[in-house]
């Protein structure tokens, strides 16, 4: 038997899918810690996993809703992010994984963890590196979605070296944020490291796993090497009320499939209007709705149209009509393995280009969060009820994500990491890097 350490830092779109691999491993008899805020507490000790705490501990930062209004800014809230929520505590963070690693056989990073490869380094721990999305990895054949800019796009036809001079110029600005971490560094004695944390230095000289389906990005050249891309691992959660799923049930039931809105974990804390915008696109459609709508309680809904705090995605996305989503990787990993069409409202980060690659599919619709009214819901779910090929599409991914367990093929290849064949060389190069 083995010990897991994972490390994670954000909503829950950021803790789910280690949730789903950190069940994996444990159905093979192995340990399992999830080292996380303890914002997460109650939701990792649910999953039957061992928490351990890692801050920075959210509440703490901020009022929740505040904080995500901050963070999803297009334009601030990288910089907020990385310069006022994760440096300032990236020395206690060191801390709270170094005594969570004790004993551990290998660590597994998520991308803003920023602390955990200098915990490897210095304890001489091999550990993996994760990438939620295909954003993640900054290719310049395969140029992401950048929010604050999204007219970059127009420039891939001219190939890669626009978006190498601009990742460049990004890296730059970013090397000034991660002062703190290079601070950190020096005071461990590590030697010092050219690579930036947001982009390079995220990566694993050991093995760097894509917790994304295959189908949003192909191969690239500029990918970061021993990169294995093993579908997005699957986790719905734990209903803490046990009648949720009946209810549900009741609902589904009772007549045509409806079309489910869902913000998420993190958009639905800045929802605004949405709810309302939602409930009278239903109504001009005359179609039958869920709204799932977190910590908003909606009174007053029309005729067909009900409101859930929580819903088991995989219960209710396939027998929906569409799904309406921001495309936070988890809940477009779900709605792609639903096999429903998907209008899509991104936010900010990922959702922009998340969105765009789903559209490339041709399964989906884009409609901009700050663009939302409900004459505008309507319109877009009337054109893709209508035509039967996103539908069409819709059903033919969701086959061949039948055969795909991201979680399963995650757990495989950890477990092939702390192999006797895999350990001398790969020590070495961890102990080298940074």
């Amino acid at each position: 038997m083995s010990r897991f350490v994972f490390a994670t830092l954000g909503s829950l779109g950021d803790l789910h899918p280690y949730v789903a691999v950190a069940r994996a491993l444990a159905e093979r008899g192995h340990q399992v810690v999830i080292a996380t805020s303890e914002y997460h507490r109650a939701d990792v000790e649910r999953a039957d996993i061992e928490f351990a705490p890692a801050g920075p501990s959210i509440p703490e930062l901020d009022d929740y809703p505040t904080l995500v209004r901050k963070v999803l800014d297009v334009r601030s809230g990288p910089e907020y992010l990385i310069r006022h929520l994760i440096m300032p505590h990236v020395r206690s963070s060191y801390e709270d994984l170094s005594r969570a690693s004790s004993g551990a056989d290998l660590l597994i990073s998520h991308p803003l963890t920023f602390a955990l490869p200098l915990v490897a380094q210095k304890s001489r721990l091999r550990w993996a590196a994760t990438v939620l999305f295909p954003l993640g990895l900054m290719s310049c054949y395969d140029p992401p979605v950048i929010p604050a800019a999204p007219w970059l796009t127009k420039l891939r036809v001219l190939g890669p070296k626009p978006h190498r001079l601009l990742f460049s110029l990004l890296k730059r600005v970013a090397r000034k944020w991660e002062a703190p971490l290079r601070a950190l560094r020096e005071d461990l004695g590590l030697p010092p490291s050219g690579e930036v944390a947001m982009f390079e230095g995220q990566f694993s000289p050991l093995r760097n796993l894509g917790l994304f389906d295959p189908q949003l990005a192909e191969p690239q050249p500029d990918w970061p090497p021993h990169l294995r891309v093993c579908g997005a691992p699957i986790y719905d959660g734990v209903a803490t009320d046990p009648g949720l799923r009946e209810e549900l049930e009741r609902f589904l039931a009772a007549g045509e499939a409806p079309i489910v809105f869902a913000l998420g974990s993190s958009a639905v804390w800045m929802a605004g209007d949405f709810w309302d915008q939602a409930a009278a696109a239903a109504r001009q459609l005359g179609r039958r709705a869920i709204l799932v709508t977190g910590p908003v309680k909606l009174e007053n809904l029309p005729e067909g149209v009900r409101a859930f705090p929580y819903v088991p995605y995989s219960m209710a996305f396939p027998r929906a009509a569409a799904v309406v989503h921001p495309a936070g990787i988890g809940t477009l990993a779900q709605t792609m393995r639903a096999g429903c069409p998907q209008l899509i409202v991104p936010v900010a980060f990922d959702q922009p280009d998340n969105a765009l690659r789903a559209a490339k599919l041709g399964l989906a619709r884009v409609l901009p969060f700050k663009k939302v009214t409900a004459g505008r819901l309507a319109s877009e779910l009337a054109i893709l009820l209508a035509r039967p090929e996103y539908s069409r599409e819709a059903r033919a991914i969701a086959g061949a994500l039948a055969k795909t367990d991201g979680a399963a093929r995650a757990a495989d290849e950890l477990v092939a990491c702390i192999r006797p064949d895999h350990a001398n060389p790969a020590l070495q190069r961890t102990a080298a890097s940074g």
